[in-house]
């Protein structure tokens, strides 16, 4: 396979599938082999778009052609879990949008899945690979902002009232938490490389009964991560870590960075740049193409235990918040 394109297939051709797409393209043996969605018509659409060689109507169809290397989902939260568990069965690899699924319990048995079948799997949790977060991860390792004291970030923006949308829907998991506090939560574990000892969480539930905002604090012994993610209104967005030394600064968009400043006491800031070659996908895409080649099953940048980790710290924000899902049986 190393020498020869690698065919994707995609489930669900919305708004995030598009970056998906666009990164391909600039990825030399990566190929839109086949795009599936309920409605037909917008499957040929975005394949005739995007050089897409197949059409489809029927997700069991795609996962089924022997001649799909990798599935990437794309669908509403809710949706992940049997999306993920149909692929893991066929044998197929995926990369799943984040969250991976609603809850832990989920991620757990899918987890299981991927494992009793030898069938990599990976949260498509973007800004992880970035350029940019890489830098700083590099920083941090080389400690140079010393002992971290306290991570900073927000993620809001005003979304426009509409009570049907899949933001507020509690029946497709609705709820700024899922969405864009994963952002928050996931850069936290990606800086601190170690599972929170406390966790303190407040918000704001809505009429539909989705979270609107969320403010957590994560503690972890000596520092702390405080984030605040949001429905309500347009923040920030930056997320910055704090030393004995100085600080890192990623600027908003935070989680699509391609950008990122090591500001040290008495010294003049570093900034690294590094724009993307497409969409920012393109990074994650490839981690996915490498370690299907080589026969792994997970990725040591975003693994399973990373996901799992994730998935039972919004599980502990969501209760302390008051918002349940009732298909779930919550």
């Amino acid at each position: 396979m190393t020498n020869a394109k690698f065919n994707w297939g995609l489930i669900a051709p919305g708004r995030i599938a598009r970056n998906f797409a666009e990164a391909l393209a600039v990825i030399p043996d990566a190929h839109l082999y086949a795009v599936a969605s309920s409605n037909l018509a917008r499957a040929q659409a975005f394949a005739e778009e995007f050089s897409g060689e197949h059409a489809l109507d029927d997700y069991q169809q795609l996962v089924n052609d022997p001649a799909v290397d990798a599935v990437y989902i794309a669908n509403p939260h809710r949706f992940h879990y049997d999306c993920v568990k149909m692929c893991l069965a066929a044998g197929k690899s995926v990369l799943c949008e984040k969250p991976l699924t609603v809850n832990a319990a989920q991620t757990q048995e899918l987890i299981a899945l991927a494992e009793q079948n030898k069938v990599f799997l990976m949260e498509a949790l973007w800004s992880r690979f970035q350029p940019a977060w890489r830098q700083v991860r590099e920083w941090l390792e080389q400690q140079k902002i010393g002992e971290i004291k306290l991570l900073s970030s927000t993620f809001g923006v005003n979304v426009p009232r509409n009570n049907d949308d899949r933001l507020l829907n509690p029946e497709l998991a609705g709820g700024v938490l899922l969405d864009m506090g994963v952002y928050n939560v996931s850069m936290s574990q990606y800086v601190m490389q170690q599972r929170p000892v406390k966790i303190l969480a407040e918000g704001v539930v809505g009429e539909t009964g989705v979270d609107e905002r969320c403010s957590v604090t994560m503690s972890y012994g000596e520092a702390a991560s405080q984030f605040t993610c949001n429905f309500m209104s347009n923040t920030e967005n930056s997320f910055t870590i704090y030393g004995s030394k100085g600080f890192i600064r990623i600027p908003g968009m935070f989680w699509v960075a391609s950008q990122a400043c090591l500001k040290l006491e008495g010294q003049p800031a570093e900034v690294f740049e590094s724009p993307f070659r497409a969409s920012g996908f393109e990074y994650q895409i490839e981690e996915v193409m490498q370690c299907v080649r080589a026969g792994k099953l997970q990725s040591d940048i975003m693994s399973w235990q990373e996901s799992l980790t994730t998935m039972q710290i919004m599980d502990e924000i969501r209760s302390q918040v008051g918002v349940r899902y009732v298909f779930l049986g919550e």
